[in-house]
């Protein structure tokens, strides 16, 4: 009795401070989120339970909601199979014996650690319609620039490259699901006249979906919430946030505006929520849909 009321005691001495920060900063934070949701407060005077009122005015009368859903859509449609696409292959060309392969490895992953403000900075520069390098250069072979920050119907290509090059983590994980692909298995194939693009379709994509799997459940979830991106993009091009003529006005971004922009916080925490429940859904899916094409070893 006296050893179990020592572990005990050890387990609430080593897990209590983390459950206590959970609840405190994360549990009590979203319970009194869901609660707001069904109240308007604008948070110079107390919540007022209005019901449904919040979610309804979302779907049937806010100008920006839906817009905000489709621009959130597209970039996670398009954004994501290229990032996964890019990591891969990044992943192989890195995980041949090269010379320097560990600082080839640093140097690519680099750019996932650097702040989205300098992303914004460096693509802001090159894609500035007036006098941008992009436009230099191709005022060298007699093509004419596009405003491409300025455009509506380039802003979002743009942001979508922008977001490209910070594929450090999924390249990361991809080095690491290729370190437990069995070499003999690709020996084995060699010796019976497979070449290297019936290896890499019928030994490798199959024991990397596992990886692959965990790369697109965590690249939706990101695409969906994005956010300071798009802040930072706004706001180093000198003009309103999900400009111009809202095609980048990302969900995260609406929902900032909502919540920090007019104080609408009854409104931006069921914002919160249908974004909460909408990745919800999406993981659930694709965790059916995985059962497919996700391959384990066992």
């Amino acid at each position: 009795m006296n050893i179990r009321r020592a572990d005990q005691f050890t387990f609430w001495l080593f897990a209590g401070p983390a459950l206590a920060g959970f609840v405190a900063f994360s549990l009590w934070p979203m319970l009194y989120s869901l609660w707001l949701s069904f109240c308007q407060y604008e948070v110079i005077s107390p919540p007022r339970f209005i019901g449904l009122r919040n979610y309804i005015h979302l779907f049937y009368y806010d100008a920006a909601f839906w817009p905000s859903v489709k621009v959130t859509l597209m970039f996670t449609l398009v954004q994501v199979p290229l990032s996964i696409i890019a990591a891969l292959a990044f992943a192989l060309l890195l995980n041949q014996p090269v010379r320097a392969r560990g600082f080839w490895r640093a140097i690519y992953f680099l750019p996932s650690i650097l702040p989205q403000a300098a992303y914004a900075v460096i693509f802001g520069y090159i894609f500035q319609g007036d006098g941008g390098l992009l436009n230099r250069l191709l005022a060298l072979v007699g093509i004419e620039g596009q405003p491409w920050t300025m455009s509506s119907d380039w802003a979002l290509p743009v942001l979508i490259a922008m977001s490209l090059w910070a594929f450090g983590y999924p390249m990361v994980i991809f080095l690491a699901g290729l370190q437990n692909v069995p070499r003999e298995l690709h020996e084995a194939a060699h010796i019976d006249g497979a070449g290297a693009g019936a290896r890499f379709r019928h030994i490798t994509l199959p024991l990397l979906s596992p990886v692959m799997f965990f790369n697109l459940i965590m690249g939706v979830i990101a695409a969906l919430k994005v956010f300071d991106l798009a802040y930072a993009f706004s706001v180093t091009q000198n003009m309103p946030p999900g400009g111009p003529a809202r095609a980048t006005l990302f969900y995260g971004l609406n929902l900032y505006q909502q919540a920090f922009g007019f104080f609408h916080m009854g409104l931006a925490s069921a914002m919160a929520w249908l974004l909460f429940l909408f990745v919800m859904v999406v993981t659930v899916i694709n965790f059916r849909f995985s059962r497919r094409w996700v391959h384990y070893e066992n």
